[in-house]
């Protein structure tokens, strides 16, 4: 965290035990800290009955994750405050998740929740409550440097970090933004919780995908957005032979190898998504590595293209993978990334960001493989 003195810091609290540190390591430096909570979806809510009705059920940010952040925010003593953005979250969040899997890409949630609903209304918020930052729970760090520059870095703990899903924030909005954990590890941060006698110091970090308890989205979607749905198709070669029938687009994801419902005799993975020809085309191991990808909708923190329309980076394609070596170029207004090592991980709709070391430099969305 910066050295300088702060005065008023409103904290998001999701009724994670990470945010709820976040909040008293800031009340510890002598912060005056208010707690907030979005409440974006709820578990608790009875089944969706019909699509019509325009509600999903069992969802994220549930009755009780906002009971547990009112409950450290009376142990801190600290006021909370609980803002309704249900419908941004499915206008913005669910309705897009859905139909980039109808057109088969595999979307990230986190990052479309992180850009669209939560950061901007938070600061929104905050400034409402005349506060100098905004903080939250997330593994990352930033940093100011003498001239001002304000720099995104990864988390301490290589294991948690979040920094992927942050790379939209540019330094205007990071200027605003602390993030207390970062420097430290998920066991140090459970330890101050269960020191602090915190209620939810023991409480399961959440998953991947909050509103999809199960982790299974074609499930969700075919539930809750039937008509989004298609019907069967082929599983095709990539010379369009026809292997055999699968069961809606909306089913897979490149990079894909266990769940396809069919067996070949050797691994196969998902290559390629038509969702016009309604075809899901496989292939060996060797044909599902690629070579690099086309990004676009790119976000600049620390902008790499003053001198040179090219240089080279670490890439990183799925939030839980490694990152790859890669030289970037700039292609009218896209990125075209050429890995130093072939990668299986370049899924349409997921993002590619970019790190110099610790540094992320930026990202955008994967338009297409390579």
């Amino acid at each position: 965290m910066d050295s300088k003195k702060k005065s008023r810091v409103v904290v998001a609290m999701s009724g994670g035990v990470d945010s709820s540190v976040a909040a008293l390591l800031l009340k510890r430096e002598g912060c005056e800290v208010i707690g907030i909570s979005l409440k974006l979806w709820d578990y608790d809510e009875a089944d969706r009955p019909a699509e019509s009705e325009g509600t999903v059920s069992r969802t994220c940010c549930s009755l009780s994750d906002v009971r547990d952040a009112r409950g450290v925010c009376d142990k801190l003593g600290i006021p909370f405050y609980v803002f309704n953005h249900k419908k941004d979250f499915e206008q913005k969040v669910i309705l897009p998740f859905v139909s980039e899997y109808r057109h088969g890409r595999t979307p990230n949630p986190c990052i479309l929740c992180n850009h669209h609903v939560k950061f901007d209304p938070l600061l929104v918020e905050a400034e409402k409550l005349g506060a100098d930052y905004l903080a939250t729970g997330h593994y990352a760090r930033r940093r100011c440097d003498a001239d001002g520059s304000i720099h995104l870095l990864k988390a301490r703990d290589a294991k948690k970090d979040q920094s992927y899903v942050l790379y939209h924030l540019g330094e205007n909005r990071l200027r605003k933004i602390l993030f207390p954990v970062g420097d430290h590890t998920k066991e140090e941060i459970r330890a101050i919780a269960k020191e602090q006698d915190l209620p939810n110091a023991f409480k399961p970090d959440s998953q991947d995908i909050c509103f999809i308890p199960n982790n299974d989205h074609a499930a969700f979607i075919e539930k809750n957005y039937p008509s989004s749905v298609g019907g069967p198709g082929h599983f095709v070669d990539k010379e369009g032979n026809i292997l055999g029938r699968h069961e809606g687009v909306h089913r897979y994801t490149v990079g894909q190898r266990r769940g396809l419902g069919v067996g070949f005799g050797e691994r196969m993975y998902v290559t390629r998504i038509d969702s016009l020809k309604n075809e899901v085309e496989i292939g060996t191991k060797d044909e599902a590595f690629w070579g690099g990808l086309v990004a676009g909708d790119v976000h600049w923190i620390r902008h790499p293209f003053k001198n040179s329309n090219s240089f080279e980076c670490g890439v990183k394609t799925r939030y839980q993978k490694d990152e790859c070596e890669a030289s970037i170029e700039a292609m009218d207004g896209k990125v075209l990334v050429r890995f130093k090592k072939k990668s299986p991980f370049v899924s349409p709709g997921q993002a590619a960001v970019f790190y110099d070391g610790d540094e992320v430099l930026g990202g955008g969305w994967i338009e297409r493989p390579l």
